[in-house]
């Protein structure tokens, strides 16, 4: 994940983000290999700010968040000048009074499919926006982001590896499985879910079976914020 950031004082570059659960997890199973989260911070230095067409999400003090806004207002009042037909025109008329506003696009409550029409002027601030006080450390604003931008994490652990995997909140089981590995989406029978917690308390995910704190579950299956997975395939 990239992360923009504008007029704060932060270092750019890749920063591992101190992941309490991974860290229990390593404890337990002392695995061979921990692959933890890198989130990078990329400093925005052009006029143009094309450096935050790359990001995932964007890092500005909130007191100058019209610095940010101005550049998209610009860009809806292009893409307006342009509409296509009088809904496109209703819609960008009211993303610019949203930013006229002072309210970032991210913020403005616009469903997916009006998001997509107001992605035809390219604007930044249909990114999620973290606004912060500049006192924040990098682990609370790679915290802050991964919340604002609505990600979670889930585990898959043991002997060999404790890796975290980063997924949008809401995604399916195949999803997480693709995230791993293309061929346990591909060949995807069945998945076993443990809570985090349930698992602490079990010696190995072999136990949680056993102690029926895991459960068996379909393609369709949600998962939930930190669960360990396992995935059951055949290709």
């Amino acid at each position: 994940m990239k992360i923009g950031f504008l007029e704060i004082e932060l270092e750019e570059g890749k920063v591992k983000f101190n992941d309490q659960n991974l860290n229990a997890l390593e404890k337990k199973d002392k695995p061979k290999k921990v692959t933890p989260f890198f989130a990078e911070f990329v400093k925005d230095q052009s006029e143009l700010h094309e450096e935050l067409a790359q990001v995932d999400a964007i890092i500005i003090p909130a007191d100058n968040i019209l610095d940010l806004l101005i550049v998209d207002i610009e860009k809806v009042e292009i893409r307006l000048a342009r509409a296509e037909n009088d809904a496109e025109q209703k819609l960008l008329q009211t993303a610019l009074e949203k930013l006229e506003n002072e309210i970032p696009l991210c913020d403005a409550g616009f469903n997916p499919e009006e998001e997509v029409i107001i992605l035809s002027a390219a604007p930044f601030s249909i990114k999620p926006v973290i606004q912060i006080e500049g006192s924040e450390n990098s682990e609370e604003l790679i915290a802050k982001v991964l919340e604002k931008a609505g990600y979670m994490f889930f585990y898959t652990t043991g002997p060999s590896e404790s890796h975290a995997w980063l997924v949008k909140k809401g995604s399916d089981i195949i999803t997480c499985a693709a995230k791993i590995h293309s061929d346990l989406a591909r060949g995807f029978i069945k998945g076993d879910v443990v809570s985090f917690n349930d698992y602490l308390e079990c010696h190995s995910f072999n136990e949680c079976k056993t102690k029926g704190v895991a459960r068996v579950v379909d393609r369709d299956y949600i998962v939930q914020p930190n669960e360990i997975i396992e995935i059951r395939f055949n290709v």
